[in-house]
Order: structure tokens, then sequence, then C-alpha cells
């Protein structure tokens, strides 16, 4: 008996490294991955009529409802010491759109946007308790098989390679490529690159919008880069800058080590996320301008996530990566563009913080996302007084008539 399960956890490991370890290494795909997207958008759309069938008026007459007369207005003093115009309620009805739009589930039952299950149908009850078998029981067994062995090579690739000379670079390079795409397919990532001609190269500073740990492995499975981070992790084998975020000494030594770094071609172009937080795929917030003072060009990237097979967005402030880590591994897909724009400098009379806001425009529009002047880590911190003030006033101008 004991045999036998060996025999087959054997044919399970076989299949996982010859269908999916290999092809992804090589960038290869059989095209399972896009036929299976399609597959899922018919689904989605059949469950999208369902519940409207369900919600709808089930029959073609317009339904009339016998009018109300309205009764008059009391007449109401107005004062030039108020609004040129009184207040209508049509007023706040952006309000109301933009918060619907952000509290509004977009699940369909199948999707992984909201975790929790509405019953709706018995066809869809069905469909979902189907969806949980294929997402828990077929698909994260083979991902997270598929996670452990990229984590393996990764790990072990470290520990042999840094026995080697300094001309090791290139075998190394090559190992990290092949560790994050077998991560990249781990989580049945489809990723489709745009201009790749305006791709960064050695000693430039790559700069991008900021979603997910995941940014890293989505831009890595195209081509190395150089990170700026407070963990040790991979220091050793690439040109990576790490620190400690509380010792302001280390934080000028980083700025020194990425102004030596952008003036050696040689070395991988250093990836920064400038927003230094993840924001949730809709807006580009504030680029702090500590990057764009280095010098150098600037290869800005747009990456934007499909949030119909999954939600990319990690909330660290609500879920643990552990945690963030098990949703991807059961989420349907995780599908996104990447846009390479050309390549940006400093103008003479541009200061720092103008360059970011320059580059963070270009992002945010190639991207489609909403530009923001907003600091990102105002998710953890309360709003100041005075910002709040500034908000009001800015709507009360809209209320006033020139």
């Amino acid at each position: 008996m004991a045999d036998t399960w060996l025999i087959i956890l054997l044919c399970y490991l076989a299949f996982i490294v010859i269908f999916m370890a290999i092809p992804a290494s090589l960038g290869f795909s059989f095209g399972i991955r896009n036929l299976y997207l399609g597959t899922l958008l018919k689904i989605f759309e059949i469950g999208r009529r369902t519940i409207q069938s369900k919600h709808g008026i089930k029959s073609n007459v317009i339904e009339k409802t016998p009018a109300k007369p309205t009764k008059a207005n009391l007449p109401r003093n107005r004062s030039f010491g108020t609004f040129q115009r009184e207040f209508h309620m049509g007023d706040a009805i952006e309000f109301c759109v933009n918060g619907v739009e952000v509290e509004l589930e977009s699940w369909n039952l199948l999707t992984r946007t909201n975790e929790n299950y509405h019953y709706i149908s018995v066809k869809l009850t069905i469909m979902w308790v189907l969806g949980c078998f294929v997402r828990y029981v077929i698909l994260f067994p083979m991902r997270f098989t598929l996670f452990l062995l990229g984590m393996a090579l990764l790990i072990s690739s470290r520990i042999f390679i840094v026995q080697l000379p300094k001309s090791r670079n290139w075998l190394d390079t090559k190992c990290m490529l092949v560790a994050f795409r077998i991560f990249a397919r781990s989580v049945s990532a489809v990723i489709t690159f745009h201009n790749k001609e305006n791709i960064a190269h050695g000693g430039g500073i790559c700069v991008a919008n900021h979603t997910t740990p995941l940014d890293v492995l989505i831009l890595m499975c195209d081509r190395c880069y150089s990170l700026v981070d407070s963990v040790r992790t991979l220091a050793k084998t690439q040109d990576h800058i790490w620190f400690e975020r509380t010792e302001m000494k280390d934080r000028l030594i980083v700025t020194k080590r990425l102004r030596e770094h952008v003036q050696d071609a040689t070395k991988n172009p250093m990836l920064i996320f400038p927003e230094g937080t993840c924001i949730n795929n809709t807006s580009v917030m504030m680029f702090k301008k500590g990057s764009f003072e280095i010098g150098g060009d600037i290869y800005p990237v747009a990456i934007k996530y499909d949030p119909t097979f999954g939600n990319a967005f990690w909330n660290s402030s609500s879920e643990g990566f552990a945690m963030y880590l098990f949703l991807l591994l059961t989420n349907w897909a995780l599908v996104c563009d990447v846009w390479y724009l050309p390549k940006m400098t400093r103008q003479e009379d541009e200061s720092a913080a103008q360059f970011a806001n320059r580059v963070k425009t270009e992002i945010a529009r190639q991207g489609g996302l909403v530009d923001l002047i907003w600091d990102g880590q105002l998710k953890r911190t309360s709003v100041k007084p005075e910002f709040r003030q500034q908000r009001q006033e800015d709507y009360a101008s809209t209320l006033k008539i020139d």
C-alpha cells in the first residue's frame, strides 16, 4: 500500500515538473491558461445573466404607477452671505455614486472579489459549489506544490551561487528568472507586457505603481531587477540594497549607494515603488520624491490587474501575508497588463517633487488609474483636519455660480 502511494506521489510530482515547472521556466505556454480564462468568462456571463433575470422584471410590460401630485415648496429666503443658489439633492449625487461604487459587490457567485456566499438560485449554487471544489481541491494543491518547487529552487540556487566568483551574475540572473516564472505559474498568472522596447536598461531606475508584493514577481518574469528593501534577502548574489527603516544613518547610506548604482550600466536596473505602500488597484497615490533626487534615467511602468478573476490588492492592515498568499493560491487566476513607458529624465528647472508628479501622471494615464495627490499612508493614519477642510472648501466652490 505504501509503495502505491509513493508511485502516485512520484507521478504527481513528475506531472507538476514536466507540464508546469519546465514550461514556466522556459517562458513557454501550452495555451491552457488562456483557454481556462475564456471558459471562466463564459461561465461568469451565465452567472451574470442568471442574476439579472432573477432580479429583473419578468415581463416586457412597463409598470405604471399613478403619479402623486407634488406639493408646492415653501418659499425660502436666500442671502448673498450663503450660497448664490440653494442646495439641491442632486448636488450630492456624485458622493452617492462614488460611495456605491466602492461598496458595490461585483461578485457573481464565482469570482473572488467577495469570499461570502449569497443564495440566488439553485443553478448558481451548484456552480458555486463546483467552483469551490475546483479552486480548493484541484487547483490549490497543484499551485502550492509549484510554489514550493519555486521556493526550493530560489533558496538552493542562492546557497550554491554565493560560493561562486564574481562572474556568477549571469547564472544568478537565469536562476532568478526561472524561479520567479515558476512563482507566477503557481498563481496562474497571465501577464501581458506592452511596449517591451521601453524596458529598463542597466543602471537606470524603474518605478511602478504598487498594488501587491507580487508586483516584484510580475516584473521579474521579464527581466531581473535590483531591489531596495529592509530585508537582506538575495543581497549577496545581486546588487540589492538593504537597510533598517528606523536608522536615519542607513537611509543616507542607501541614497549614496543608489547614486553609485545608477552610474554603473553593468548593474541591473533598480526597481522602486515610490508610493511606499500597496494601493487598491484603482488609483496612483503620492510618489515619494527620494528616488527622483538620485539622478539618472527613470523608466516608468504601469501595472493594472483584472479584478474579474481575483483581487490582487494586499491590505496589510486587515490580513497577514500568509492569509493573503492562501487567497492568491485559491483565486481563479492573476491577470494583469504591464506597460513599459518611455524613459523620462528630470528637467533642469524641475524639482524632484515636480518630476515625481509628472512620472506619476504618466503611469496613471497609461494604466487607466486615478491620479491622486494623497499619501498612501493615510490608510493607516487619521486624516488631518486641515486636509478635510480643504476638501470641503473645494466642494463648496462647485456650488457657487461665478
